[in-house]
């Protein structure tokens, strides 16, 4: 992989492109922080070759969600749970409009 490669990748949400360090700072939290949330299986850091963990956007995005619930309270092990069951909520709802949508493609008049 190139240098223009990683560059490019670094748009993907998926791409684990931060250090715990940065990704600590990125979300307000601290490095605990984030390996509690990942002893909990919230998120699943990549790691580097040098067996540093690595973080994507996305799992920031999954991460600084469940600081928000801890911040107000919630017990870590809850808010991981409560963000696992919203990121299912929001796949299952996601999938349904997309049927939704076919159904409607398929039969337009049923739509009327």
């Amino acid at each position: 992989m190139t240098a223009d490669d990683s560059f490019d990748r670094l748009e993907d949400d998926d791409y684990p492109a931060y250090t715990m360090g940065r990704a600590a700072e990125m979300i307000g939290s601290t490095q605990g922080f984030l390996r509690a949330v990942g002893e909990a299986r919230l998120i699943t850091p990549l790691r580097s070759e040098g067996g540093h963990r690595r973080y994507s956007r996305y799992q920031l995005r999954i991460a600084a969600r469940a600081r928000e619930l801890v911040d107000h309270g919630t017990p870590i092990e809850a808010a991981c749970r409560i963000v696992i069951l919203e990121d299912q909520l929001e796949e299952a709802q996601r999938i349904n409009a997309e049927y939704r949508r076919a159904a409607e493609a398929a039969n337009p008049t049923a739509a009327a």
